[in-house]
């Protein structure tokens, strides 16, 4: 894409100003060095595109994970006014509420160790992962239409963990506005076998160490008390369900904007008013995907606690296991947002972004409020993931989103050409990482080389004041689909 004007606002922050069909300007966090990759690949003129977009406020905004996606970049964030704006299912993406949750343990390195291949041969057992993975629990339709209206809530009283968990699950593990019934049949027949299930792709289940902690006082907080503590990190989204949840959707919106007489600049971000039938009905089936993937990391979070007991012979109250927090980064979310000094209710599309609070919020769980919500970016498998908090700055510029991971430089086609997976395997356990796949096909698609460099996206982020750096985690084990 040629941009006529490139503005540079800092040393990470860069402007498209506002041109010919744009109705805002388009923001991009990057260094210069990533500034040149995102130029590689049509994320620009996608985030472009999307300030053409009806009823767009203050930005389309480009965060430094970002790459070319399906109509919205991945690691992309806009906000449409409440009454005049759209809804977008490519804003949202097809693994709707793909997100992250962290769990604290007391153990160390040292003690995890010697049985850390028990452990991680105890998960892939215990965890159903891989393409066509089969839940352990056999589901009704009507538990099925209750998990898409309840979500963790579900999952809690069904035994599947605790009470206090719900309160370290953005929303408190529901969506409240979800409708079981604008779910498709066949989106619900794809999701009724894999509740509690990894899935493939870039998803895992790690097992990492505290590597370093920057923000000592903040993450002392969050249960995270020194370098060498063992967590795990759970990273899937809703599945087959969320899939065809965006696919129902997507042709839906293609049908409706004729009816409202919406053109768009590339058929993919197909949308329809946000106060429209279709827009409403979309909205509602995308919150219950988002309460699905909610179940999911629940039930997965109580394998992983069961797995631990049982490889370390302890109670639950010996190990920790507590949970730090979850919360999705495809997403679409009503929210009040400050704009122009007035307060506005807004659709926030987040698509490869991670909500981020700031000390002080007033959704912020009673034992966060004094440090600010944990914002989880996962790295690439084999490098680092980290814990972010949000900044006022964040409301100010970007709907209070940082990043959501390292983001992709290559194709999984590209990648696949480059490395067997035989191979990444084994440079990974020569680097003291043990790995466990369902397929040997997802491991080259998913080697680090294929990702941007994680230690430079989330510096971006709190060089740019939208987020801060509490700590670093570094994998032991993994699992990938």
């Amino acid at each position: 894409m040629k941009i006529l004007e490139l503005k540079k606002i800092s040393d990470v922050v860069w402007e498209i100003p506002r041109s010919g069909r744009m109705l805002v300007p388009v923001r991009i966090y990057a260094s210069e060095k990533m500034l040149k990759k995102i130029q590689e690949d049509r994320t620009l003129m996608q985030a472009s595109n999307v300030a053409q977009l009806k009823g767009i406020v203050k930005s389309s905004i480009v965060l430094p994970d970002a790459h070319e996606g399906y109509g919205f970049s991945i690691g992309g964030v806009a906000a449409f006014d409440f009454n005049e704006g759209i809804i977008s299912p490519g804003g949202v993406g097809y693994d709707i509420s793909c997100g992250v949750r962290l769990v604290t343990t007391t153990l160390t390195e040292q003690q995890i160790k010697p049985k850390l291949n028990d452990v991680i041969e105890l998960l892939f057992r215990e965890v159903p992962s891989g393409v066509g993975a089969h839940s352990k629990h056999r589901f009704t339709a009507s538990e099925l239409d209750e998990i898409l209206v309840k979500g963790a809530e579900w999952a809690v009283g069904n035994g599947y963990g605790r009470k206090e968990d719900l309160q370290h699950i953005e929303d408190y593990g529901r969506i409240k506005n979800a409708d079981a019934s604008k779910v498709s049949q066949k989106a619900k027949q794809r999701g009724m076998p894999e509740v509690g299930t990894l899935g493939s792709g870039n998803h895992y289940l790690e097992i990492q160490r505290v590597d370093k902690i920057f923000l000592p006082d903040v993450a002392k907080v969050m249960g995270i008390e020194k370098e060498g503590q063992v967590t795990a990190m759970i990273h899937c989204g809703s599945r087959g369900l969320g899939h065809q949840v965006a696919t129902d959707y997507i042709r839906v919106m293609e049908q409706a904007m004729s009816k409202y007489g919406i053109t768009v600049p590339d058929r993919e971000l197909a949308c329809a008013p946000a106060q429209s039938s279709e827009g409403q009905e979309y909205f509602a089936a995308a919150s219950a995907a988002v309460n699905y993937a909610l179940t999911n990391r629940q039930m997965i979070l109580y394998w992983v606690r069961e797995c631990f007991k049982k490889a370390f012979g302890k109670s639950e109250e010996e190990l920790g296991l507590d949970l730090v927090f979850d919360v999705s980064h495809n997403i679409v979310k009503l929210e009040e947002h400050e704009v122009d000094g007035k307060k506005q209710k807004l659709w926030v599309h987040r698509k490869g972004g991670t909500r981020c609070f700031p000390p002080g919020h007033p959704q912020l769980p009673t034992d966060y409020s004094k440090v600010g919500q944990p914002a989880l970016i996962g790295g690439s498998m084999g490098t680092f993931s980290y814990v972010l908090v949000g900044t006022e700055q964040a409301e100010k510029e970007t709907f209070f989103s940082t990043c959501h991971g390292a983001g992709r430089t290559a194709s999984r086609a590209a990648a696949m050409r480059q490395m067997r997976g035989e191979d990444v395997k084994r440079e990974l356990e020569k680097r003291g990482i043990i790995v466990r796949a369902a397929s040997v096909k997802t491991l080259s698609e998913e080697a680090d080389f294929a990702y941007k460099d994680i230690n430079s996206v989330v510096e971006v982020c709190e060089q740019a004041g939208i987020s801060k750096i509490v700590c670093r985690l570094k994998p032991l084990a993994v699992i990938k689909g």
